[in-house]
């Protein structure tokens, strides 16, 4: 059996909250994830253990990173690993656009996918490991169709109430 799992990695425990919207979606999907704390500038050594773990397993893994301030945390895993990585920052709205560059600004060779919204970042998780998991992309089509469901079922409501 194909073992798969998303790892949730966060700048800080403060940053929990956010990360939980990230778990929550793949819930929905039956995917399998962590969470971890571990600070590029803070525990460089701690994170490196961490992401040796995940290389050395017999998996398929997906890496979401939720990190504020400047977020060196998407650029040393994805510099680290073989594994995506999805940079999803709890803090864009205090910091604006500038927070791009601190995130997905990196060089070649360094591959970080930049999402904003934590259940996006889950739905990308999701998609790319749904690659390998023709289950996964089952349920995939199936929420797609129950979300175009509820469009059209509010647009007949909303219908006779034009004038």
């Amino acid at each position: 059996m194909l073992k798969q799992k998303v790892v949730i990695l966060m700048g800080s425990k403060s940053d929990l909250d956010f990360a939980a919207s990230i778990g929550r979606v793949l819930e929905e999907y039956s995917v399998k994830f962590e969470y971890h704390v571990a600070s590029a500038h803070r525990t460089p050594e701690h994170l490196l253990k961490i992401l040796e773990k995940y290389e050395e397993a017999d998996a398929e893994v997906v890496y979401v990173t939720v990190a504020g301030l400047s977020d060196a945390l998407s650029g040393v895993v994805a510099a680290s690993t073989k594994y995506p990585v999805i940079a999803c920052p709890p803090d864009i709205e205090k910091h604006g656009w500038a927070k791009l560059f601190s995130t997905a600004m990196t060089p070649k060779g360094v591959a970080v996918s930049f999402v904003l919204k934590p259940e996006n970042a889950a739905l990308a998780a999701v998609k790319i490991l749904a690659l390998s998991n023709p289950s996964l992309r089952g349920k995939i089509v199936q929420r797609r169709r129950k979300k175009a469901d509820e469009v059209k079922r509010a647009d007949e409501e909303v219908k006779g109430r034009t004038r």
